[in-house]
């Protein structure tokens, strides 16, 4: 077996735990965000009362952002804070850096999912976050995943790459 070259180690070590802080979900297109505690998440299918639910094609069945990356977004339009619901994704974590997780499978509470891409910003953004909203979310908007392995998914679970 060939030995692993360091970048290669380094991309492959990923010890750091995240935890869920945030868990919302979109009824409908263009519907605000409700807000869950705990969210069912089916392999092909994605989260129960999703928009995207039933697209079992679709690469885009969890979308996750950093906790992290939240007071950046703020800092960049000059406000406070900003709620999650606003960023319009389904799940976010803190601890763990997103981006790690190219290329990997990780769980978060019950269930497995597989990095499929980077979530980038839409064009909603300018009307949730004001004037400059796109921009500020650009390179901060977390990543997409597929559903692998079914289960539930609870604030507070863990966040870690398998």
């Amino acid at each position: 077996m060939s030995e692993l070259r360091p970048i290669h180690a380094l991309l492959a070590t990923l010890p750091q735990l995240g935890r869920v802080t945030w868990i919302g979900i979109r009824p409908t297109r263009g519907a605000a965000m409700i807000e869950l505690e705990q969210v069912t998440m089916s392999p092909g299918t994605g989260l129960e009362g999703d928009r995207f639910r039933g697209r079992a094609e679709s690469r885009r069945q969890v979308t996750l952002i950093q906790q992290e990356h939240l007071p950046v977004i703020a800092a960049c339009l000059h406000l406070e804070r900003v709620e999650p619901a606003l960023l319009r994704r389904n799940v976010v974590v803190s601890g763990i850096n997103l981006l790690a997780l190219k290329d990997k499978q990780f769980r978060v509470g019950e269930v497995v999912l597989e990095y499929t891409g980077l979530c980038h910003p839409c064009n909603k953004m300018e009307q949730a976050l004001g004037p400059g909203g796109y921009n500020a979310l650009r390179g901060h908007g977390g990543i997409t995943a597929r559903v692998i392995e079914g289960g539930s998914a609870l604030l507070g679970d863990s966040v870690k790459a398998i």
